[in-house]
């Protein structure tokens, strides 16, 4: 049966204190539970994994879970969050820093959809698994694309080179697009490559965007 996660917390411990400063020991100790717990989840679902396979994978006493968590939600949380930075920074080595708009919106599309890929098992489960906490980890990641996906747009179209509508639709244009073509390809049901696919996705996306011909021609130049 999947470990119950509203257990008390052991008496001999601090309660999970997200405001509390962490040594670089303590900061280790942490990721190190969230990279054991985000391959169980993967591997076996989040209800069937329990607390006690978390720690044992990690190789460290059940008390020390309870210094960083409040129980095993709080670490999904966590898990989530943590796979949406580094998507973040994955997207954000990928762009040039000095390209127009429309060409960061090409390179982080590309980016987005590869680095889906390569963590296509932990995408998975959130489809998958249901419940209130994958709900939330589910809109926050969309949430944050969305967000971050607007900026970009608001100075393509300051500059001229993405077309005059919503921003918030045209956000959540680039999303779906990202999103749908991701889930295709993890569930089996295209053929083509991903360095094929992502460079697809990211022409589609420009192409969407653009505010005319010359705009999406000068985007789309490796």
């Amino acid at each position: 049966m999947p470990e119950s996660t509203a257990a008390a917390r052991p008496s001999t411990t601090s309660p999970a204190d997200p405001d509390r400063q962490l040594t670089t020991q303590g900061r280790e100790r942490k990721q190190q539970l969230v990279d054991c717990a985000a391959q169980l989840f993967t591997e076996r679902g989040f209800a069937e994994t329990r607390i006690k396979d978390i720690v044992d994978a990690a190789g460290v006493a059940k008390g020390l879970f309870y210094w960083y968590f409040e129980n095993k939600e709080a670490l999904f949380a966590e898990v989530a969050a943590d796979i949406r930075l580094r998507l973040r920074k994955h997207q954000a080595s990928a762009i040039d820093p000095e390209a127009d708009p429309l060409r960061q919106i090409r390179q982080g599309a590309q980016a987005s959809v590869q680095f889906m890929a390569e963590n296509a098992h932990f995408f998975s489960l959130l489809e998958v698994e249901t419940g209130a906490v994958t709900e939330e980890s589910r809109r926050k990641g969309t949430a944050q694309h969305i967000s971050d996906v607007r900026t970009i747009i608001l100075r393509g179209q300051d500059a001229g080179v993405i077309v005059d509508e919503e921003p918030d639709l045209l956000a959540l244009a680039v999303v779906g697009t990202v999103g749908y073509y991701s889930h295709y390809h993890r569930t089996g049901r295209t053929n083509v490559g991903i360095e094929d696919l992502s460079r697809f996705v990211a022409r589609s996306v420009v192409k969407v965007l653009a505010a005319d011909d010359a705009a999406a021609a000068a985007a789309l130049v490796e």
